[in-house]
């Protein structure tokens, strides 16, 4: 359990070493809207911090002329352009690219919206820069899109993983571990849905610190527990999650405004990425919980509990589970003294 301390202690003062990439880990932003046929309205959202901004470029098919001069604006946290082109025949079979994502950590979403109605949603990578406009593009290649964005936003996001690591460094059985994960899930998915439909405006700079501060306040907890100190907080962890998951969802739903999605599109990219944060949620929580058992208050107080035979005891010795003297002194094979 201290080695544990140590290694959440490593982690938080690295967490202001790693805001940087994070933030180059949000996603560009293409969206092309057909307003009359083979005419279509460009709008490009690259990821800036400060003065500085990635090194981006939409490229479009060579049939595709720019009708209109570029308009360029400025965000806290991208810089816009938007454009009118005409396309020859249509996007239909083209290919799309963006120069210079090769070369990024950064992911780019790209929204392409037919006069029929159709919409095209697709996810480019530094592996994949490019994408062929689909004839007849479906809801589930937009849903699987919104979804992969949502696991990689998790898995990616350390301080939520830092967050919910405290969390179950705090937990001490398996029935607070449902309570407190299932509370973290509701509360995040609330203000999840209410930042993403633009209900709360709150910036996110303040946002994110109050989540830093969580994880502070939670791996104090974890501290106070290691010393045998109990209160409101060690005995009901699942309050603290639920309290602190309402930050960490208006950080969830800041993250998914910030992609550019409009409107007709949110209910839907709501639904799968907060089904894909809920996903890499559950796939870090299963990573933690498959380390060795030692090193988990929760699964400790399990296997006290099941108190095995000694054919048991020999299996648990040779998987290296009982490997110390107070794993033993746990189950009640050997006196405290």
């Amino acid at each position: 359990m201290r080695a544990m301390l140590y290694v959440l202690a490593g982690l938080l003062a690295s967490f202001a070493a790693t805001t940087t990439v994070a933030h180059e880990l949000r996603p560009a932003f293409l969206e092309l809207t057909e307003t009359a046929p083979d005419e279509f309205d460009v709008l490009w959202k690259v990821p800036a911090r400060g003065e500085a901004r990635l090194a981006l470029d939409a490229t479009l098919p060579d049939a595709c002329a720019e009708t209109t001069p570029r308009t360029v604006s400025d965000t806290v946290s991208a810089v816009l352009s938007r454009w009118r082109v005409r396309c020859d025949k249509g996007l239909t079979g083209k290919t799309i690219s963006i120069d210079g994502l090769s070369a990024t950590y950064t992911d780019v979403l790209v929204r392409i919206g037919h006069l029929g109605g159709t919409t095209q949603a697709a996810r480019l990578s530094p592996d994949s820069p490019s994408l062929v406009v689909a004839a007849a593009p479906t809801a589930l290649d937009t849903a699987w899109t919104y979804f992969l964005l949502g696991v990689e936003h998790i898995l990616f996001g350390f301080d939520h993983l830092l967050f919910v690591l405290a969390l179950l460094l705090l937990i001490r059985n398996l029935r607070t571990l449902i309570e407190t994960i299932t509370a973290f899930t509701v509360a995040h998915s609330i203000t999840l849905a209410v930042a993403a439909l633009g209900w709360s405006r709150i910036p996110q700079p303040p946002v994110e610190a109050v989540i830093a501060l969580s994880i502070i306040v939670v791996a104090s907890e974890v501290v106070r527990a290691e010393r045998g100190k109990t209160d409101l907080s060690i005995r009901y962890p699942w309050a603290i999650a639920f309290l602190f998951g309402l930050l960490h969802g208006l950080g969830f739903g800041g993250a998914l405004r910030d992609i550019g999605l409009p409107q007709v599109d949110v209910p839907l990219a709501l639904f799968t990425f907060n089904v894909g944060v809920e996903v890499g949620q559950l796939i870090f929580v299963t990573a933690v919980l498959a380390s060795p058992v030692r090193r988990f208050p929760c699964a400790r107080e399990s296997l006290a509990a099941a108190r095995p035979d000694h054919d048991g005891l020999r299996h648990w010795r040779h998987l290296g589970l009982l490997g110390d003297r107070a794993d033993r002194r746990l189950l009640g094979l050997m006196p405290r003294s």
